[in-house]
């Protein structure tokens, strides 16, 4: 396994910058996902680490080696990609084995290591078959196990998993989860799926447009989001956002000039009994969503349509209703949507009138 650095790395395809000044350090031995929108760099970061693509600008270390001018088959790298790149006439031993024999591998040590390597990942039965006759789950293990068996440093993994259906995926993170454990080695994996990055990664790079939003663990990009882009990516549903201007009846005792105020959807108390400890807002349910252990509402004001997240077991039958949110769980963020933290003491006052909020985009 190995630290990976990108040191002040630019990207640019003719006169179209891509991605600019980046600076990332990826632990050893972590599992670490790259995660943003389609277009944000993720998948060309990847790339120029396993030396697929050439940065046009910043240095690339792998452990204790500058790789910037190394081959890809020289980085130590093994990278498995969103349509597996099987050798369709090739059994799954063949595939395997296929980059043991180009370097040279004697045939005992070779049969040993496909040995070991498929009862890690349960491809054992399958060693005579081809690609063709294997469904998608084991078509990617065959993938995975080509690339364990040059037990390589660090392990590069190219939206794996996006060609499976639902119930496969869950079954191949829960699998790869387990893989990492066992083998210690360092992985970094794409994926444009916040679902996937937050069960998956122990560290998560959240990037858009060629920068990184946050760099952080799961809890703490959903816990303490450094901006408004990264409230909104992680979670489900997002977080609701809206303009500081438009709220009416709240009080913040600050010298920070506020842009946005924002909350999560769980955080929210419903027909509260004690209206002095939060903001409360006066809204009409449009929709209520069961999803079994939790509910969903969707709530109009005069001024915008939030969400709310409960996890009572019944559905709340009233169309009118009124919500609080406590103050401790209001997030701020100033007018280029970078979070507030040094709020420090505020005074908060909720009037006792219909108070309006919106969450309509930023």
């Amino acid at each position: 396994m190995a630290r990976i650095q990108l040191i002040n790395i630019g990207k640019k395809y003719k006169d179209e910058t891509i991605i600019s000044g980046l600076n990332l350090t990826i632990k050893e031995g972590s599992f670490t996902v790259l995660v943003g929108p389609s277009g944000c760099g993720k998948s060309t970061t990847l790339r120029m680490i396993a030396g697929l693509e050439k940065q046009s600008e910043g240095q690339i270390w792998i452990g204790d080696k500058c790789v910037n001018d190394m081959q890809p088959g020289l980085r130590d790298v093994a990278m498995v990609f969103q349509n597996y790149a099987l050798y369709p006439t090739m059994t799954v031993r063949e595939n395997i084995e296929f980059g043991l024999k180009n370097r040279k591998v004697p045939k005992k040590e070779r049969e040993a290591l496909i040995h070991d390597i498929c009862e890690i990942v349960a491809l054992t039965p399958y060693l005579d078959k081809k690609p063709q006759n294997l469904s998608g789950g084991q078509r990617q293990r065959v993938a995975l196990a080509r690339a364990m068996v040059k037990n390589p440093k660090v392990f590069i993994l190219d939206e794996p998993l996006s060609n499976l259906d639902a119930k496969l995926r869950n079954q191949m993170r829960t699998e790869l989860i387990q893989l990492h454990k066992r083998l210690g080695t360092t992985f970094v994996y794409v994926t444009h799926d916040q679902v996937e990055a937050m069960s998956m990664g122990d560290e998560i790079v959240l990037m858009n447009k060629g920068i990184i939003q946050q760099s952080d663990s799961p809890l703490k990009l959903y816990n303490d989001p450094d901006n408004v882009f990264t409230a909104q990516f992680i979670g489900t549903p997002a977080m609701n956002i809206f303009h500081f201007a438009n709220v009416q009846g709240l009080q913040v005792g600050t010298g920070s000039k506020i842009g946005y105020i924002g909350f999560r959807a769980e955080h929210v108390v419903m027909s509260p009994n004690n209206l002095s400890n939060g903001f409360v807002v006066n809204g009409e349910i449009l929709t209520r969503e069961s999803l079994g252990s939790e509910n969903i509402y969707q709530i109009k004001s005069e001024m915008g349509i939030f969400f709310v997240k409960t996890f009572l077991s019944s559905l709340q039958t009233d169309n009118h209703i009124q919500i609080m949110i406590p103050y401790d769980k209001l997030y701020y963020f100033d007018p280029d949507g970078q979070r507030i933290r040094n709020i420090g003491e505020t005074t908060h006052q909720a009037r006792q009138e219909k108070i309006l909020v919106t969450s309509g985009g930023v």
